[in-house]
């Protein structure tokens, strides 16, 4: 009769919220390379930055998942022909904990929330780095993740009708 009036079953849980703590995070991996003052390019004007983004993620625990942003940043000339003024690559990692997240939607979570929590300090990282590599410091704009995320799915499904054809 309970069931009729639209009440819930008592003995139901109710869903509990996705939850997700940082346990920490740290550079892996670091590399600034000053290839104008190697190379003594004079660069004048603004130049033309490129900034690359990979992610990855794997479990390390039962709900411990370690995240990976891969940047790939590039600033060269705007010359006729351009020559490399800076390349820095930076692997920043954050150890999270992700609890009660459905199994279908922890890949999307992983490398599209745990990534946004990431990016302020991914930030710092590059504006001190560039700053103290000798350059003004670069402001990196907001990375979309869940843009990056949506083009990587399409370009995996692509790569997967290629092979099957």
């Amino acid at each position: 009769m309970a069931e009729e009036n639209g009440a819930a079953d008592p003995q139901a849980q109710p869903a509990q919220p996705p939850k997700m703590q940082v346990l920490g995070q740290y550079i892996r991996d670091l590399s600034f390379e000053n290839i104008a003052m190697q190379k003594q390019i004079q660069a004048t004007g603004q130049p033309e930055i490129q900034v690359k983004v990979g992610l990855d993620a794997r479990k390390r625990a039962d709900t411990q998942y370690e995240v990976l942003v891969k940047l790939n940043v590039e600033s060269k000339t705007k010359d006729e022909t351009p020559q490399t003024i800076f390349v820095m690559e930076l692997d920043y990692a954050g150890v999270f904990t992700v609890e009660n997240v459905p199994e279908a939607q922890l890949h999307p979570f992983l490398m599209i929330e745990c990534p946004r929590m990431l990016f302020p300090f991914i930030r710092r990282v590059v504006h001190d780095v560039t700053r103290d590599g000798g350059f003004p410091p670069l402001n990196l704009e907001n990375i979309d993740f869940l843009s990056i995320y949506r083009n990587e799915i399409q370009r995996r499904q692509a790569a997967q009708t290629t092979a099957d054809a």
